[in-house]
């Protein structure tokens, strides 16, 4: 299935670099042909990834929106542009899947264990109470300091990649990293001092 069409997978390089060059030109017409030749592979090697169709067709809309957006930064000495495109899906794909994972044990963690002994309820409580503040202090932070360090914690990313990922200035996101953090500690340590 993946190969059912050659006819247009079987398109020579400098094909494929001359519509990058359109795109970073911004050509949409570039875009959408390139879409049409390449989707379906992104779309199964992503599929094969995260295994959920819905996550699948998201995620390969968002390649080729990185494709729109970093075309220009494209550099034919790094390999080929398939090559490339499919490197972004993947690194996408994998990233959805820690993403998914860590929430997964997060909410794990977080979720107290249907059967407490007598002796464990004191310590669930004082960790029901230390989420509650947790989560309070969070809610001194703006939806865009929120965002970043998400980002930054869930993904595992430097305040470089979180930039590309937002697709926002460096300087953006390393000031509302530190600011939002900044908030935390404050709203946290006020929360722990009055109770």
């Amino acid at each position: 299935m993946l190969y059912a069409d050659k006819s247009k997978l079987l398109v020579r390089e400098e094909h494929w670099v001359a519509l990058i060059k359109s795109i970073a030109a911004r050509d949409q017409v570039a875009l959408h042909a390139l879409y049409e030749r390449m989707h379906r592979i992104v779309f199964t090697l992503v599929m094969r990834i995260v295994n959920n169709r819905e996550t699948a067709e998201e995620l390969t809309l968002d390649v080729f929106h990185d494709v729109w957006r970093r075309a220009p930064q494209y550099d034919a000495s790094g390999g080929s542009v398939v090559g490339w495109i499919m490197n972004q899906a993947r690194s996408r794909a994998i990233d959805r899947v820690r993403f998914e994972q860590r929430k997964k044990r997060v909410i794990a963690d977080a979720d107290p264990s249907p059967a407490i002994s007598a002796s464990d309820s004191g310590e669930v409580f004082d960790l029901m109470q230390q989420g509650q503040l947790l989560r309070d202090a969070l809610q001194v932070l703006t939806r865009d300091e929120q965002q970043v360090i998400e980002t930054a914690f869930f993904s595992e990313m430097t305040y470089a990649e979180v930039a590309v990922r937002l697709n926002q200035p460096l300087r953006t996101v390393k000031t509302r990293f530190r600011s939002g953090l900044a908030k935390f500690r404050q709203a946290l340590a006020a929360k722990v001092e009055g109770t």
